[in-house]
């Protein structure tokens, strides 16, 4: 007689695997087939980690920077945080509220963990990054979908979260810039969103992994820096992976008030300790190599900026597709509701024909919409954006 098998946890049977990596992951497996395929999935700078900030690591390495470390960070890399935050927005905080964690993605889970119980409810605006949801979910809370389409800009208003507000909603999640659509919102905007948390005494998670990767001069904002009451209720996460092109490095920071800050580091002593010891120093030497790291994005961002206006009007060359121009990140988000199919349809029909691979707006809350990374190379954008063109003309005929 076989044993019937032992059930999994609530938590395991019903998270749901990210969509972006299936995606990517999908078109490397035709690739590794010979597949000629244009991959715009992947949400990852197509540079290496510029050169001072490996050796660094390496240095360190040898030096014997192999053992435990404390858990929010090196004191000398928290420092810096503190010193880059000052010069960047002006911002007083103290060392103690900064906490390095494995990855951005990490960050933002420990902050849902910290200020949210079962029962609770998340604000989040949608179109969302993917793991936004399933982190809530993950924390026994519910999240709570606002969708802010194109003729919104993408972008939560004031009036859409004070109607989403019930007496269970303990936090909001802001992201700007945005992924998966490159929007930006203004300061203005922000002390918007922030006047009515305010009013309802909700805390704000704030994902500002990609504040150094916009456009046309625009200015990101760091929302802790609105007002007191929002350096008192906001916790603000970064990073290293799309700025540094550090993505494999695994390096998130939090800023946060005291006290959520003390929780941040107590959860992650339990979770994962510190940060790979020698690559915190790699990161070290992003932060207090200015003039090195400045010329490294320099060129990242000359590259990622031509891609971002070229795609963008290749995009709106094609009979029922339209899009608009992001602001920040490395993403576009067409509308493709023209069509009359599912974006998930399109995306696989799209792959399966013309060997293109986009992630469906539907995984980022937002039926009728693509995905597409532009931090590929300009050939790649180039033969794919053609590919989508042949694809759109034969949904037509």
């Amino acid at each position: 007689m076989s044993t019937p098998p032992l059930p999994l946890s609530t938590w395991a049977r019903n998270i749901a695997p990210s969509p972006t990596l299936a995606v990517d992951a999908k078109a490397k497996m035709l690739q590794a087939a010979g597949e000629d395929v244009c991959g715009f999935a992947a949400g990852e700078p197509d540079f290496d980690t510029p050169e001072h900030i490996k050796d660094a690591c390496i240095a360190a390495l040898k030096a014997g920077k192999t053992k435990y470390a404390p858990t929010p960070g090196i004191e000398p890399l928290r420092q810096a945080i503190v010193e880059r935050y000052a010069a960047d927005y002006g911002l007083t905080i103290a060392a103690n509220q900064v906490i390095v964690s494995p990855g951005g993605k990490f960050s933002c889970y420990l902050a849902v963990l910290a200020t949210c119980s079962p029962g609770d409810e998340v604000i989040v605006p949608a179109p969302f990054w993917v793991s936004y949801p399933e982190m809530v979910k993950l924390a026994g809370a519910a999240p709570k979908f606002v969708l802010c389409d194109d003729r919104a800009g993408f972008k939560l208003s004031p009036a859409q979260l004070e109607a989403a507000i019930t007496p269970r909603t303990r936090l909001v999640i802001l992201n700007s810039p945005s992924n998966p659509t490159g929007a930006v919102y203004t300061r203005d905007e922000l002390a918007a969103i922030v006047a009515v948390a305010t009013k309802h005494n909700l805390y704000i998670l704030s994902d500002e992994m990609y504040e150094h990767l916009v456009y046309d001069g625009t200015t990101p904002t760091c929302v802790a820096t609105l007002s007191d009451d929002a350096k008192a209720r906001t916790i603000v996460v970064a990073g290293f992976s799309k700025t540094y092109a550090m993505t494999g490095w695994r390096i998130g920071t939090t800023v946060a008030p005291v006290p959520i800050a003390k929780a941040l580091t107590d959860l992650q002593s339990q979770m994962s300790s510190n940060v790979t010891t020698f690559a915190q120093y790699g990161a070290l030497a992003a932060l207090k190599e200015k003039e090195k790291t400045a010329a490294a994005l320099k060129v990242m961002m000359t590259a990622f900026d031509r891609r971002r206006k070229f795609l963008h009007a290749q995009l709106n060359n094609i009979p029922g597709v339209t899009c608009l121009l992001a602001q920040g990140a490395f993403y576009l988000f067409p509308n493709i509701s023209s069509f009359g199919m599912s974006d998930s349809d399109f995306c696989a029909r799209l792959l399966d024909q013309e060997k293109v691979a986009a992630v469906p707006g539907s995984a980022f809350g937002a039926e009728g919409y693509l995905r597409l990374s532009y931090a590929t190379s300009d050939e790649i954008i180039q033969k794919g954006v053609t590919r989508l063109a042949k694809f759109c003309a034969s949904l037509r005929k």
